[in-house]
């Protein structure tokens, strides 16, 4: 597996690219992706576009999603996000709405989030890749462990981040955080099936924009 990914990110994993898991974890990948008779999601070039997109010591705030979405042309490589043209799938609308209802600002034309990865979001699945139509398919195969990793160290080395952290399993990935070093949001996931259970009107947009402020750093254009 090609690890096209930031430079200050390649430095801060470095340790776990030497372990015997990832070594397992890429050639596993590899082999999923060159299976003519599987489709595999976000493509291969866009498998770590989350630590591309936003380099370690610019991270001001982190989102945590669980898989890539499973369908075609939808996974571009940040939770969350798809490309402009692609459909708004439901969770991603459902944020959007939230945006619009705390801050005013209106649903934007596309789904692309790579404008909040530039100004320090980090937008990242527990597990960066999956099989088409088969959520959680790659859940097992060891790329909790690299993602719980980057979560460590973005809360043990850096300071004042605020962590979004929505549904149980972003939840759990966030148990460990210092809440005294960190602002951690937590709230129901934003999928249809739990967004009326408290993510809407979680306020974590302007909640996250406010501790920005405080300490600050310059909040957010959602």
């Amino acid at each position: 597996m090609d690890v096209n990914i930031h430079p200050s990110w390649k430095a801060v994993l470095a340790d776990e690219f030497e372990k015997p898991y990832f070594g397992w974890l890429a050639d596993f990948v590899r082999r999923e992706y060159s299976d003519p008779s599987l489709r595999v999601y976000p493509p291969a070039s866009k498998i770590f576009e989350a630590f591309n997109a936003t380099p370690f010591g610019e991270v001001k705030v982190v989102i945590i999603g669980q898989d890539p979405y499973h369908g075609p042309g939808q996974a571009n490589g940040l939770c969350f996000s798809v490309n402009p043209g692609v459909p708004f799938p439901p969770s991603l609308l459902n944020i959007f709405k939230e945006v619009e209802a705390e801050t005013g600002r209106p649903i934007p034309a596309d789904g692309d989030l790579g404008r909040w990865a530039r100004q320090g979001v980090l937008l990242l699945n527990s597990s960066l890749t999956v099989r088409e139509h088969r959520p959680k398919s790659h859940s097992t195969i060891g790329w909790d462990v690299l993602t719980d990793a980057a979560v460590r160290h973005l809360a043990e080395e850096r300071e004042g981040l605020v962590f979004m952290l929505w549904g149980a399993d972003a939840i759990r990935k966030g148990a460990f955080i210092d809440r005294n070093r960190h602002l951690v949001l937590t709230s129901p996931h934003p999928s249809p099936l739990s967004v009326y259970r408290g993510f809407f009107g979680n306020g974590h947009f302007n909640a996250a924009n406010n501790y920005l402020t405080a300490h600050g750093k310059t909040p957010i254009e959602w």
